[in-house]
């Protein structure tokens, strides 16, 4: 089995693992059979699996019709649904040589203005996706950019066209993807992600959350978000690890289906923003805590929003009689300009709130006192830096003073 520290060891010495590509590829020719990622329905039920060896051969395939179509080097959209269809076309888009455009596909037939914004700044050579999502965008629907592109379904093609893959001539430097933000503020920005990027910011996870090869990981965070992404999918297959994954609306609609998840399959790590945490407290009935055992979860990681110590109080006295332990939350920050984790530290290891003076706050200073209570968002980890900066003059501020990461060095 290859150990995600030896990889570690060749990134930082040798260089022989400086893609996704390598990784994967060196899992799976290590141990083709063991399995790599589950994915559950509605009803907790695993629908549909796959082994390393599996997603190896279908992002080969996938990667040798888009390099068959001259496509190395240019941008693909990804359309999909939550499931293991998109991580195979994620890396399959490695796997060529292109730049992989994640994003949800909504909104079709009407083209929301999120996604044509992103299709306009991207430029998208070809759109990946399933048949029934290829069937929601009939002739003529608009954005433009995408009837042009060309369109191909990897849930039809032939696995046979594995072998017909060359491995891309691609390095750390190169392109892996484009993250784009929300949107929601502002027409989305997409943020370049590098192959380097990428393998740094998974060193850093692994560090800060203590991770092996014998983590389990459970997730319904979105695919093409960079938390769901580079955290819930990429971050298990840069270990080794296996990972459980569902759709976000399946937690969204009944949240015991996330707990009942890690309950079932003996999960290390698990989290999301503050609002999951919420609302597990106000959903989940005591006849559904009766059947959790939620000792396994050592990493409860707490991100993507305010982290709020009120909200990690009430889950904490909740899921106790679960065997949940307070001491496994690990409230935690990051952004996509920094690929996604920045910094965080177990409960377990600080004190992670504390009791400042409301007054102070509201004149950018951190005093401690009464009033307002805050959790800590940890550290930065191996060769991590952040600066805490002025958002007007971008230019950094001494301690106890409160601005904006605005400049992030590693």
């Amino acid at each position: 089995m290859i150990d995600a520290e030896v990889m570690s060891r060749h990134v930082s010495v040798n260089g022989k693992v400086s893609t996704f590509v390598d990784v994967l590829r060196c899992l799976a020719a290590a141990a083709p059979e063991r399995r790599m990622y589950s994915f559950l329905d509605g009803n907790g039920e695993i629908v549909t699996e796959l082994t390393r060896g599996d997603l190896d051969r279908w992002a080969r395939a996938i990667a040798a019709q888009l390099q068959e179509a001259g496509l190395a080097g240019d941008r693909v959209l990804l359309l999909y649904p939550p499931g293991l269809d998109f991580i195979a076309a994620f890396l399959g888009c490695l796997y060529a040589g292109c730049v992989a455009v994640p994003t949800y596909p909504t909104g079709l037939r009407r083209a929301d203005s999120a996604l044509r914004a992103i299709v306009a700044d991207a430029g998208p050579g070809a759109v990946l996706t399933v048949a029934k999502i290829r069937a929601q965008m009939p002739e003529g629907s608009p954005p433009a950019a995408l009837r042009e592109a060309r369109w191909i379904v990897t849930d039809e093609l032939d696995l046979a066209m594995a072998a017909a893959w060359t491995e891309p001539e691609i390095g750390g430097e190169d392109l892996a993807f484009l993250q784009y933000t929300s949107g929601s503020t502002s027409s989305p920005k997409g943020v370049m992600v590098s192959h380097r990027n990428l393998l740094h910011n998974q060193q850093v996870i692994r560090d800060a959350f203590a991770q092996t090869a014998e983590s389990i990981v459970v997730s319904w965070l979105p695919l093409y978000h960079d938390m769901g992404l580079i955290g819930g999918v990429l971050h298990p297959l840069y270990l080794g690890a296996y990972c459980v994954l569902m759709s976000p609306m399946t937690f969204l609609q009944n949240p015991f289906r996330w707990l009942e998840a890690i309950s079932r399959f003996r999960a290390t790590t698990s989290g999301g923003p503050n609002f999951a945490y919420d609302l597990c407290v106000e959903k989940i009935g005591d006849e559904q805590k009766a059947v959790l055992d939620l000792a396994s979860w050592t990493v409860a990681f707490n991100g993507a929003e305010p982290v709020r110590p009120a909200t990690l109080e009430r889950f904490a006295e909740t899921f106790a009689r679960c065997r949940f332990a307070k001491q496994s939350f690990y409230p935690c920050y990051g952004l996509a300009e920094a690929t996604l984790f920045v910094s965080g530290q177990p409960a377990a290891e600080a004190a992670y709130v504390r009791e400042l003076s409301e007054l102070e706050l509201r004149q950018g200073r951190v005093v401690p006192g009464s009033g307002t209570w805050v959790a800590s968002c940890g550290r930065p980890w191996l060769d991590q830096r952040i600066r805490i900066v002025d958002p007007e003059t971008q230019c950094p501020l001494g301690p106890g003073k409160i601005g904006e990461d605005g400049v992030y060095l590693r």
